[in-house]
Order: C-alpha cells, then sequence, then structure tokens
C-alpha cells in the first residue's frame, strides 16, 4: 500500500515501523515541528521524525493542515491511505477524504470510553481494570469514528502509566497493521461504535496534580501512578513542594496528611500511602531511604 504516516510522540514509532517491516510504501511523514527541550532548550525533533530520517523517509512539519495549500500537497500524495498515531493536529475534512481508503487512527482506549487527550492516564485514574487499542476510521468528530479491530489490555493494579503505555504500543502495531491490511483487502468492515458507554479523556490539568490527603489512599496511589511522568503529583512540606513520584498504600489509619512513623508512612483520608521516591525543588529524584537520610521525616510531620 501507499501510505501516509501521521504520528509525533514514542507511541507512534511501533506503527510506522510496522508497516515499513511489511513492505508497505511510506510517501511522506507528517509530524509536529522540533520542540524546545533539555537544559539548553535545543530544538529536538520528535521521536517519529528522528525515527523517519533514520529511514531516510521524507518528514513534513505543517503548522497547520486547514490551509489549501497544505491540503493540495498532502492530495498530491496520492496515498491509498493515511495512519495517523497521536499526531496531535486535527484534520479537516479535506485532509480526511484525500487518501483513497480514508484516514486511518490508532487510539489507545476500548472507544467509546476515553475519547480524546489523555486516555491512558484518565483509565488509570478511574481505576479501570482493563483498557485497549482501537483501530478506526476517521471521521470528523473526536474519535467517534466506526472502528475496525480492537485489542483488549488489562490494567494491573500498580501499573504505571509508562508501563501502560508500553503495553498499548506493542499492541497496537501489529493490530493497526493487520485492520488495515484486511480493511484494503474487503475482509474487514467498520463498525460503528455503541451510543452508550461514551466518556471523554480530557487533557491533564497541573491543579489536578496536587495530592489532596483527605482522599483514599488507593484514588491518590492511581492519581501517582498516572501523573508520573509528565506533571508528576505534588504535596507541601515545610512550605516547600514535594513531588511524589512512587507510593503503595497501607492498610492503616490516622489524621490525613499525617506521618505515622519515620519511613514516609502517610495517613489519607481512608488508609494511608507509604512513599516510595520523591524529589524535592531542585533536586534529583531519590529514593526514600536517600531523601530521608539528608531530610528525616519523623512521626507526626505534616504535608500540606
Amino acid at each position: 500500500m501507499r501510505l501516509v504516516f501521521m504520528g509525533t510522540p514514542d507511541f507512534a514509532v511501533p506503527v510506522l515501523r510496522a508497516f515499513l517491516d511489511a513492505g508497505d510504501t511510506i510517501a511522506a511523514v507528517y509530524t509536529q515541528p522540533p520542540r524546545p527541550a533539555g537544559r539548553g532548550y535545543k530544538l529536538t525533533p520528535s521521536p517519529v521524525q528522528a525515527f523517519a530520517e533514520s529511514r531516510g523517509l521524507p518528514v513534513r512539519s505543517p503548522l497547520s493542515l486547514k490551509n489549501p495549500e497544505a491540503q493540495a500537497e498532502f492530495a498530491a500524495l496520492d496515498a491509498d491511505a493515511a495512519v495517523v498515531v497521536a499526531y496531535g493536529l486535527l484534520l479537516p475534512a479535506p485532509i480526511l477524504a484525500a487518501p483513497r481508503l480514508g484516514c486511518f487512527n490508532l487510539h489507545a482506549s476500548l472507544l467509546p470510553r476515553w475519547r480524546g487527550a489523555a486516555p491512558i492516564q484518565r483509565a488509570i485514574l478511574a481505576g479501570d481494570a482493563e483498557t485497549g487499542v482501537c483501530a478506526m476510521q476517521m471521521d470528523i468528530g473526536l474519535d467517534t469514528g466506526p472502528v475496525l479491530a480492537r485489542e483488549t489490555v488489562p490494567i494491573g493494579p500498580r501499573m504505571t502509566v509508562s508501563q501502560l503505555h508500553d503495553a498499548l504500543a506493542a499492541a497496537g502495531a501489529p493490530l493497526m497493521l493487520r485492520a488495515l491490511h484486511e480493511h484494503a483487502a474487503g475482509r474487514l468492515l467498520p463498525q460503528p461504535q455503541a451510543a452508550e458507554g461514551v466518556t471523554y479523556a480530557a487533557k491533564l490539568r497541573p491543579e489536578e496534580s496536587r495530592i489532596d490527603w483527605q482522599q483514599p489512599a488507593n484514588v491518590i496511589d492511581r492519581q501517582i501512578r498516572a501523573f508520573n511522568p509528565g506533571i508528576g503529583t505534588w504535596c507541601e512540606l515545610d512550605g516547600e513542594r514535594l513531588k511524589i513520584l512512587a507510593a503503595e498504600p497501607v492498610d492503616r489509619q490516622g489524621q490525613p496528611g499525617m506521618l505515622l512513623d519515620d519511613k514516609g508512612l502517610v495517613a489519607c483520608g481512608s488508609g494511608a500511602l507509604r512513599l516510595l521516591r520523591v524529589q524535592r525543588a531542585g533536586k534529583p529524584p531519590a529514593d526514600l531511604a536517600a531523601f530521608l537520610n539528608g531530610r528525616p521525616l519523623p512521626a507526626g510531620t505534616r504535608l500540606g
């Protein structure tokens, strides 16, 4: 098949690799422009751009696809289909209609649950027992198109967003490859999404990252696992921001926000959390034992 690939983060790279390894022709790769990163704010290409250039593929990084010139350039690629994975730009109707078969998206949820920008994090935050990946034909709505194929991925009780991301990426690449080839051969028809069970995975907001110790321990635990890496979760210790990078629930009770021992056990609204990995402002992350060597936390210390 002659394809256009559209994607930006690490999650998209295994899908691009799968189509290349299958022998499909990638007419062009669309990705977000390089962004400043690191201490020097050096312009850094996206993971998809870096991989595409390593394979000698032509890369395009338009700021918008809404103007007629960008749409004409896309249509001139004469693609059978476009494969879209976490690209980062909305596709207007002329782009969706340009490829012979249309545009197809790999979405990291079991649609119609968790349509939108942050399906992996929202699934963990909600305490879902499972999620998955869907290969879907795109329409003008937000993740509303019919689904070609889906695969379920369990969410383990201690699974972090990084672990779930990797599991979904591993499941998504072969699913997308198989679904699009089967559809092109006429052996797989898109099925409309159910009208029931629609939820939206809004982008994570910075104000969601502060820990409220009045919440149950299992809720805060899911918050920690869903926000790290990323914007991270935090609380206050003596007026200073303290990031909580890892913790685990413990069956203890106490006044919320109060340390119950000198080894990082914090009481929550119900239950408690044992802190495992933290980070002070301006300092590198540290396991709790190393942190306590420089900053003891006696029982009775309050976290805000």
